[in-house]
């Protein structure tokens, strides 16, 4: 917790500061409110002890401008001049507590302690109820490996140690990162991700570190870096693999130290922020190239949970477009169904890709559905031109006259070319007939062209 001292004596002021650090509380000072501002404005302090009169201002007026400006720290009012009316006055400005000088150092260490303990307490009620009540809306796997997924998430979920997730790009790295913060003490705090191959090399120290006012050209106020907008909470470093070596060696420095020195600064400042790191690399084949410093490998790599690609857990593929379709409708689209037919070829496509790839093919489908429901034709072709060989050896059940993939196409053909026989050509009407969109029924003859089903050979 960081804690700022705001007095115009210097004595109190230092008095205050051992006080505070030999609690184990990170702390800063300021002389007035212009200089107390231009701290708090940063958005780094938790706690400050503030006096009400000051040479420059006032101290209640001081609260009431961060409060307008968004600014949440906690202010205990610290005063020579007591009285109700100023109590008052400052609670309703928004001050959190109001401490009359002298400070006893025990009740300011007291406050301080009850502060810090109602943070945490906050959180771990938020655990508490996921682990008791269950958490709505969550997706379940039915695949082996998933289940092994989450039991490792749910073990290391509860404490504090780095985590590092591997696998192929779109498995659902990020998910399974945020699933450990959801699920830890640490819930109510921030949870901010970073792809670490999306920031130029240039600004990605002062995205993690922050900088100070002046630190460099264009640097015009002094901005926190997302180690400390995620204190208490979790940093999720994405795309490890892509870091600079010399950015690695800082980070390692962070991992160790759990402290941060703004670009520009001289002071470091002590974070509680959990480290929770992705690739879709070998990093240790990366170690072996000496692109990937080994001590940061280890340290990031206390608990690793590997991800299987989709090809390798089909089990979850009907579960999962489900769920993305519910995710669409819930998005304000009209519920669809899913025809039998595209059914089957999405839960055989091997999703080279992955679950980001099923999402947008879903998506896609979204768009194109008429008739209340997404069709063969509603799919990618080269998804729809899926059709494993007999034989194939992937464990499916053939029958006489091919796949039962292949039988329901042929039978979807030859209802559609009776329509429009029976409509004397009129595709129009036999879309009516047939209860379908004529945009629909025109990608289905093409379809059907495509893999040579003509009406003379839909039999």
């Amino acid at each position: 917790m960081h804690v700022l001292i705001i007095d115009d004596e210097a004595a109190l002021r230092q008095i205050l500061l051992s006080a505070v650090t030999r609690a184990g509380y990170t702390a800063d000072t300021a002389e007035c409110v212009r200089d107390a501002a231009a701290k708090l404005v940063r958005g780094d302090v938790d706690v400050a002890l503030c006096d009400i009169r000051m040479p420059d201002g006032d101290g209640v007026e001081l609260v009431r401008s961060m409060r307008a400006a968004g600014i949440d720290t906690q202010f205990i009012m610290v005063t020579a001049f007591a009285s109700m009316e100023t109590a008052v006055e400052a609670l309703r400005a928004g001050a959190t507590d109001y401490m009359v000088k002298p400070v006893n150092n025990e009740d300011l260490l007291h406050r301080l302690g009850n502060i810090d303990a109602l943070r945490g307490l906050k959180a771990e009620n938020r655990a508490l109820r996921r682990l008791v009540g269950g958490e709505q809306g969550v997706f379940r796997f039915d695949a082996p490996k998933m289940a092994e997924v989450e039991r490792l998430v749910a073990r290391v979920a509860v404490t504090d140690s780095t985590v590092l997730i591997t696998g192929e790009s779109g498995t659902g790295k990020g998910v399974v990162a945020r699933s450990i913060h959801e699920q830890s003490p640490r819930s109510e705090a921030p949870f901010i991700p970073i792809n670490c191959s999306a920031i130029p090399e240039n600004l990605l120290e002062s995205e993690l570190f922050g900088h100070t006012k002046g630190a460099f050209s264009g640097a015009d106020r002094a901005r926190k870096g997302l180690f400390t907008q995620a204190d208490r909470g979790t940093l999720f470093l994405d795309e490890i693999g892509e870091m600079p070596l010399h950015m690695q060696a800082k980070i390692l420095h962070v991992i160790e130290d759990k402290a941060v020195r703004p670009v520009g600064g001289e002071l470091a400042r002590r974070i509680d922020t959990r480290i929770v790191a992705a690739t879709n690399r070998d990093l240790l084949d990366m170690v072996k190239q000496g692109t990937f410093r080994e001590d940061l490998y280890f340290r990031l790599s206390k608990f690793c949970i590997a991800i299987p690609p989709l090809r390798e857990r089909q089990e979850d593929i009907p579960r999962l477009i489900r769920y993305v379709m519910q995710n669409i409708a819930g998005a304000g689209k009209v519920p669809l169904g899913l025809d039998p037919v595209a059914e089957e070829i999405l839960a055989e496509y091997p999703w080279p890709g992955n679950v980001r790839e099923l999402e947008n093919v879903i998506n896609r489908a979204y768009i194109l559905a008429d008739g209340g429901r997404i069709t063969l034709s509603d799919l990618p072709p080269d998804i729809a031109r899926q059709t494993p060989a007999a034989g194939d050896g992937n464990g499916s059940v053939r029958i006489p006259g091919g796949s039962l993939r292949d039988q329901m196409r042929r039978i979807e053909a030859e209802v559609i070319f009776r329509a429009i026989e029976e409509c004397n050509g009129d595709r129009r009407q036999a879309a009516q007939r047939l209860e379908i969109g004529l945009s629909s029924l025109y990608r289905k003859l093409e379809e059907f062209s495509t893999l040579g089903i003509t009406p003379g050979r839909a039999q």
